[in-house]
């Protein structure tokens, strides 16, 4: 019996000290990116003795033999830490909620989830791989040729040509308004070529003298000629809509020699009295590019940028979520295990998704350690282990008391 008064403050003293370890865990990562924050949480533990309701001298008690504490850790999963900018391409922080992780793969097939987005690249017998801070392979969907996502998860590799080669203009839709209150008018307009030409080519209207709302249409280029198989009238109405044609073709010879076929599609030109500003124009034509560098976009999806300003996507990030998030087991600050606690798995970001808010690139989620709760986290737990080594060495000095008695 004698030795029994020690169970409560040692257990207390252990169950302060792992809180006090938990303390300072959380404050060691404040600045680790994704870190999730602990709690010591307590609870009683009973003893060996039954519930007395009456004892020797017939006074009833409620009370169980509580025999000290025992303690778990409780991992704030679900609460977000705010977003910081950093400017590194391959960085990318979680927007869409808080039940949503990224999926990452060891060596092991074994996958892991987290909310840290430090990612970077890892070359292996030349294939480049989206990898995490421990060297776990980012999972997310494939790009395929369409412009489609492969729908099965798998590791996400950059994948991109050195260069992408013209495409020649071959249609070409244009909106403008031809001033009426003027005699001429022109549109410079940009044409590529199958040999990476990009030539500007003017389109000229001249008002037809003696007739209302007609012009003549020809074109010119530098260096080369741009014709139409026979002369081209353009006609409007009284109000300004265009009458014809709404659509014809002109053939286009580069100062190369080569040759090519434009269609144009006019039918959204007007005839006011005003400027002859160009509203719009587009067309299927660029010219060639060399490879920049690659980054994640805010959609999740990774891109490889081209000095011509076009893009070829690699693959798309995952974000998976799960009916109880908040039962995920920590591995460490960053990673979490899924277990039968957690219920079943979702994709909150697929191969299908079309959501541009669901990231922010060039960003990093910070831990959700709040300093200023941990460090009154720290003083309780102080106090309370100095409590609990007081009461230590009171039953010590009651103890030897007895002892005494004795000799």
């Amino acid at each position: 019996m004698a030795l029994s008064i020690f169970s409560p403050s040692v257990s207390g003293l252990y169950a302060q000290s792992h809180a006090l370890e938990t303390v300072s865990t959380n404050l060691a990562n404040i600045s680790t990116t994704g870190y999730k924050s602990a709690e010591t949480m307590f609870y009683s533990m009973l003893g060996s003795q039954p519930l007395v309701k009456n004892n020797a001298n017939g006074l009833s008690s409620s009370r169980v033999d509580i025999d000290g504490v025992g303690y778990y850790d409780r991992t704030s999963i679900t609460k977000a830490g705010t977003i910081s900018s950093t400017g590194n391409p391959f960085d990318v922080a979680i927007e869409a909620g808080d039940n949503a992780f990224f999926a990452v793969r060891n060596s092991l097939n074994q996958v892991y989830y987290s909310r840290a987005g430090d990612f970077s690249t890892r070359s292996e017998n030349g294939t480049i791989y989206l990898i995490n801070s421990s060297g776990y392979y980012v999972q997310g969907f494939a790009a395929n040729e369409d412009g489609t996502f492969a729908s099965n998860l798998s590791d996400l590799t950059i994948q991109y040509p050195d260069s992408i080669p013209a495409v020649p203009t071959t249609q070409m839709e244009i909106s403008a308004n031809v001033p009426a209150d003027v005699d001429n008018s022109s549109y410079g307009l940009t044409f590529y070529g199958e040999n990476n030409q990009e030539q500007t080519v003017n389109m000229l209207f001249q008002k037809v003298e003696g007739q209302n709302n007609v012009w003549n249409v020809t074109f010119n280029m530098e260096g080369g000629t741009v014709t139409t198989p026979e002369p081209l009238e353009v006609v409007f109405d009284e109000k300004g809509g265009l009458l014809s044609p709404k659509t014809f073709s002109v053939n286009v010879t580069w100062p190369d020699g080569t040759a090519s076929t434009v269609a144009m599609d006019i039918s959204h030109m007007t005839q006011y009295a005003g400027s002859s500003e160009i509203v719009n124009v587009s067309q299927d034509g660029r010219i060639g590019g060399d490879y920049r560098y690659s980054y994640i976009d805010s959609g999740g999806v990774i891109q490889s940028l081209y000095t011509n300003g076009e893009t070829i996507a690699s693959g798309k990030l995952a974000l998976v979520g799960f009916t109880s998030p908040e039962n995920l087991i920590p591995i460490n600050g960053t990673l979490f295990e899924a277990s039968n606690d957690t219920g079943e798995s979702f994709f909150v970001v697929d191969s299908t998704s079309n959501d541009n808010t669901a990231f922010r690139s060039e960003s990093l989620e910070d831990s959700n350690v709040d300093p200023s709760a941990e460090f009154s986290n720290l003083i309780v737990v102080q106090r309370a282990y100095n409590l609990n080594g007081t009461a230590f060495t009171t039953a010590n000095e009651m103890t030897q008391t007895v002892i005494n008695l004795k000799s």
